[in-house]
């Protein structure tokens, strides 16, 4: 059996480091996925049949994206330093699979923008009308939540003595000042569409290209086999 060529070595190693990254990358995401489902401050968004079909479908996806890129790192790690043909051709097969439902991923979230919007403006003013009724503990732990982390206070951007408190905390002008959250939603998610999809797009080519070197390095690796 003959060794790998310099060069060959080199995509082998690049390989390794790529998958690498990816493996950390995947467990980044997967440990999102479980802290968001599991965590006290968002578990009640999925209780009961007012759950948000669009928060609770995207905390599983990026369990199960997570998981896959796990796989798909340890199997590119694992193929690139043992050499096995194999497990690179595992990683590929995997990695065209996360090529495709990135693709179909992307193409859903531009055609349905509008939707996502709407559906996430519809379960907020759902949860603030159901906290202004009831004043339900959960309710307003929600809506602390959402209000926090878009900066924004109520559907008008007026602090409402009711729901006072579960706005995020500022100077007196800031409060006064603060914007409402159907139109940070909306903001939001047509202000980052476009950073959105220029990571999936490097993403993409960065998954293009590891599908090449796979198939480079188990191309080199099988010729090396054949060599007496």
């Amino acid at each position: 059996m003959a060794a790998l060529s310099g060069g060959e070595t080199c995509i082998k190693y690049l390989m390794f480091a790529f998958n690498l990254v990816f493996w950390l990358a995947g467990t980044a995401v997967f440990a999102i996925g479980l802290w968001l489902r599991l965590d006290p401050k968002t578990k009640g968004l999925f209780e009961g049949s007012d759950a948000p079909y669009v928060f609770y479908t995207g905390v599983y996806i990026l369990i199960g994206a997570g998981a896959l890129m796990m796989v798909v790192g340890f199997l590119g790690c694992c193929g690139a330093i043992q050499e096995s043909p194999l497990m690179l051709g595992l990683f590929f097969f995997f990695l065209l699979i996360l090529f495709a439902i990135e693709v179909a991923a992307g193409f859903w979230g531009f055609s349905n923008q509008g939707k996502v919007a709407n559906e996430i403006t519809a379960f907020y003013m759902q949860t603030y009308n159901n906290y202004q009724t009831t004043g339900d503990e959960r309710l307003k732990e929600t809506l602390r939540l959402i209000q926090t982390g878009l900066n924004c206070c109520g559907p008008t951007g007026t602090v409402i003595d009711a729901a006072k408190d579960t706005c995020p905390r500022g100077e007196l002008l800031e409060e006064l000042i603060a914007k409402s959250c159907p139109d940070v939603i909306d903001e939001v998610l047509n202000s980052k569409l476009h950073i959105i999809g220029g990571v999936g797009i490097t993403i993409g080519v960065i998954m293009v290209f590891g599908m090449i070197f796979s198939m480079l390095l188990c191309c080199a690796i099988r010729k090396s086999r054949e060599v007496v």
